[in-house]
């Protein structure tokens, strides 16, 4: 469904990413981990087509990618909207199917039964004419997949969907998310900082750091040697409780894109 190709990516002098290569099969679900400033939002705008990358090419369901292509589908961090802006949750899932077309959406049944379709399948009937600015997070989220899933995409790419989540709501949209893997068929690369949450559902773990990539299953990718190469000096891989946590050494020098010394650099948050 998505290949990355020996992908680099430059902007303003700097290098963001070197020689990304890593693939993502039809019907998975694969985490995309790494610390704040490894390069993650990057790499998933390359993806989208908003980035060019300076070397190598990005491959959606055999083609290469462009901007606004329809076989994906996006949820951005966050929505900030005032309370009294009178947008439904309905709504904002209708926009998905014609919201980049001029004028207001002519109602019909086909329309209105697609968009009742969708907010069923992420449990947002409930809320559905509610303001969506009065929503709570994790609500807000549901509405924003649905709106990602109503033009029925084939790779669905989540951008940090679970931050600034309680913990029950971090729960309800990674089991949402797996849920229409498992039920659509569709591929899911979901952003965050946090790998825990995801343990028990991902197929794979793709973790960034120091604008590198390294793609297997957890526990191929996630052990001290291996992330001591992708970093470029000495970490810790803690495993308590069920969690596991990524630690840096403790005489590494602190640059300002690589977490420094003693600082979580996965599992968790910094």
């Amino acid at each position: 469904m998505l290949e990355v190709k020996n992908v680099g990516v430059v902007l303003g002098g700097r290098s963001i990413l070197r020689d990304i290569n890593f693939r993502v099969d039809e019907g998975s679900f694969t985490g995309l981990i790494g610390p704040n400033g490894a390069g993650k939002t990057t790499l998933l705008r390359v993806i989208l087509g908003l980035i060019r990358p300076t070397r190598g090419e990005v491959v959606v369901g055999g083609h290469q990618v462009r901007r606004g292509i329809n076989s994906v589908g996006y949820v951005p961090q966050k929505i900030r909207l005032d309370a009294d802006v009178p947008l439904r949750g309905r709504d904002l899932i209708g926009l998905g199917i014609d919201g980049d077309r001029w004028g207001m959406p002519i109602p019909n049944r086909t329309r209105r039964a697609r968009v009742d379709r969708i907010l069923e399948q992420v449990g947002a009937q409930e809320f559905a004419d509610v303001p969506i600015g009065r929503l709570s997070g994790g609500q807000q989220q549901r509405l924003l997949i649905g709106h990602a899933l109503v033009a029925e995409p084939q790779l669905l790419l989540l951008d940090e969907p679970l931050s600034n989540l309680d913990i029950k709501s971090v729960h309800e949209v990674v089991r949402l998310v797996a849920q229409m893997v498992g039920e659509q068929g569709i591929s899911a690369l979901l952003v965050s900082h946090d790998m825990n949450p995801l343990l028990g559902v991902m197929d794979q773990v793709i973790y960034v750091a120091n604008g590198r990539a390294l793609m297997g299953s957890v526990d191929e990718v996630i052990q001290p040697d291996v992330l001591s190469r992708l970093y470029g000096y000495d970490v810790e891989v803690l495993r308590t409780q069920g969690r596991i946590l990524v630690v840096s050494g403790n005489d590494q020098p602190h640059h300002d894109d690589i977490p420094g010394p003693g600082d979580y650099i996965g599992g968790m948050s910094r």
